[in-house]
């Protein structure tokens, strides 16, 4: 789970890495031949885009460190995680829902496919079936009791794989 969001920020961190070094040095050189550079358009603009990409490589560099600590050997066996399938009863709402928790970047929420760092994630986060996660929202307090669990590693052996015990969240083969 956890490698394919790192590829995708990898192939991301390459192509911002390329525009920085090869492309954008030509355009501030170009740029910059125009003449005055106090009202000259295009140099700016393309300053601007040289600190929004190094500061964006910054964050992906960043966020792709964070998804290398993840150890799904240390994700629980039988309490919500990362990866876990969460059948709920929302009290406020008085219906059944069903969550997958993933990642940020895999956060889908009409595929019913909510971050842990959201706050219904955050609630959810290290309950057990029959225990209740209260969590605060814009039109106030919600409740919602845990009705099933199905967590990463009963998907892993549902599918005869196992997490490998590196631990950087990808089956076995």
């Amino acid at each position: 789970m956890t490698e394919l969001i790192k590829k995708k920020l990898k192939e991301e961190i390459d192509a911002l890495e390329h525009e920085l070094i090869h492309e954008l040095p030509k355009e501030i050189k170009k740029a910059a031949a125009l003449g005055d550079l106090s009202e000259n358009a295009e140099y700016h603009m393309a300053k601007q885009r040289q600190e929004f990409v190094k500061a964006r490589v910054r964050q992906l560099g960043k966020r792709l460190a964070e998804l290398s600590m993840v150890n799904m050997n240390n994700i629980p066996r039988d309490k919500v995680g990362l990866g876990s399938t969460v059948k709920v009863f929302d009290n406020t709402k008085n219906q059944e829902v069903e969550y997958k928790l993933v990642t940020s970047e895999e956060s889908d929420v009409s595929a019913g496919k909510i971050s842990t760092t959201s706050p219904i994630g955050r609630a959810l986060l290290n309950k057990k079936v029959g225990e209740t996660a209260i969590f605060v929202t814009p039109n106030g307090k919600r409740e919602m009791e845990i009705l099933t669990l199905r967590t990463i590693h009963d998907d892993a052996e549902l599918s005869g794989t196992g997490l490998n015990r590196a631990g950087d969240g990808e089956a076995k083969a």
